[in-house]
């Protein structure tokens, strides 16, 4: 599957192509045009020329992500830092005013495009990590103190409200006044009102970590490492390699239905965001080698193109790929944990999935005419989709460029065999 040797071409080689892909493709997609000057918040909602689509609600998963990614891009030094700090400032007070509820906290799902109606007021904890994870890093980008005090308060009602003492982890599917949803309600993610998700702690534990960074609150780290222990122990299914998605709430695996299935990228993502959270908790990442490598060879065995590279998006326990779509979103995945695993272990057949996987990438997810990456590519390497709707913004592609500019940057700088 894998040529033997040293990478075919140097990391220094590929950061322009990174640099250009996020100034010129990405951040040049989404400012100023997602601004909404009118209502507030981003418009998420591009056809697939980059269109503007006919308004319509906006979801606190994709305006959480934008504020994210424009504080991020502006931290890192890309752009004109002052109009990206502004733009996030510009997202930040839509999530505070108009979808935060004054009485009881927590953020809606979704409110309607003015933000006036929260058409769906319930929450979720999926949704609640991408404002945490916004707020901290827009507090650490603008080095306001309100903002900061804001996200305190976020993760303060989530200790009061959400987290699971007995079990571990969070609970995940409330009324608007943090009352548990009815059971067996239908949540707004997988499963109903009663299930734990992998998917849910992953970001919770994204969040965590750059809450964490940004705070240095003591009570943090230590929930950092339990949403750590859980996303390296509870959802790993032993003897398999993978991760499932769907728990009971004492972390007995949910395996019938979707809860059998394994999702590639999922599993990749998991990866490097257990290393990064380990890295900002101050543990040591070896001892979660073994598991990395186990997941990754899952993924490449079940999921992976060997002849235009890349990854399928999801198949059921110890079988191939049935779900045989390439999304944008598990290629920005690939990408980082490929750099990473080869940055930790120096195995070449790492660098080979990046390669393989940028090259396919470059091909036929960039989008150079209209901007942005398409969202799907199918197995007949047709590429499809909106360029932006509520669950597609410009967050796993844009932290792609920006985590994978730094990982080819150390790469870089060290000895290569």
């Amino acid at each position: 599957m894998f040529a033997a040797g040293l990478a075919a071409a140097p990391p220094e080689t590929y950061i322009p192509a990174f640099e250009k892909t996020l100034n010129e493709n990405i951040l040049k997609f989404w400012y100023p045009r997602s601004l909404d000057r009118t209502n507030g918040g981003y418009i998420v909602r591009f056809g697939p020329a980059g269109e503007d689509l006919e308004p319509g609600p906006k979801a606190l998963v994709t305006q959480a992500r934008t504020v994210w990614f424009f504080a991020r891009a502006a931290r890192a030094g890309y752009g004109n830092k002052q109009e990206l700090l502004a733009a996030a400032d510009h997202g930040y007070r839509f999530l505070i005013e108009r979808m935060w509820n004054p009485k009881h906290g927590g953020f809606a799902w979704e409110v309607d495009a003015t933000g006036r109606t929260a058409t769906r007021p319930k929450i979720h904890m999926y949704g609640q990590s991408f404002a945490l994870y916004a707020i901290s890093e827009y507090a650490m980008a603008s080095g306001r103190k309100d903002v900061l005090a804001f996200a305190r308060k976020v993760f303060d009602q989530w200790e009061q409200k959400a987290h699971d003492k007995q079990h571990g982890g969070y609970l995940e599917f409330f009324n608007e006044d943090w009352t548990p949803a009815a059971s067996p309600e239908r949540s707004y993610m997988s499963g109903d009102s009663t299930v734990k998700l992998m998917n849910t702690h992953l970001h919770l534990m994204e969040a965590m970590t750059t809450f964490y960074r940004a705070s240095k609150l003591p009570l943090a780290r230590e929930r950092l490492l339990e949403l750590i222990a859980i996303e390296s122990n509870a959802v790993v299914r032993k003897g398999l390699g993978a991760c499932t998605d769907q728990y009971q709430r004492d972390w007995t695996p949910i395996l019938e239905g979707a809860g059998g299935r394994v999702s590639y990228g999922h599993d990749l993502e998991n990866i490097w965001l257990i290393v990064d959270a380990a890295e900002a908790a101050g543990v040591a990442v070896g001892p979660y080698l073994d598991l990395f490598r186990e997941l990754f060879a899952y993924s490449l065995k079940y999921g992976w193109d060997d002849t235009h590279g890349g990854f399928w998006y999801s198949g059921w326990m110890r079988q191939p790929a049935d779900n045989r779509i390439k999304s944008w979103w598990v290629q920005s995945e690939v990408l980082v944990s490929a750099l990473y695993m080869y940055r930790m272990t120096g195995d070449p057949r790492y660098w080979d999935v990046f390669e393989k996987t940028w090259d396919f990438v470059g091909k036929h997810h960039i989008d150079w005419e209209n901007g942005e990456w398409w969202e799907t590519v199918d197995d007949q390497l047709q590429a499809r989709g909106n360029k932006a709707h509520a669950w597609k913004a410009g967050y796993h592609n844009g932290r792609a460029m920006i985590e994978g500019i730094t990982l080819l940057r150390q790469l870089s700088k060290e000895p290569r065999q």
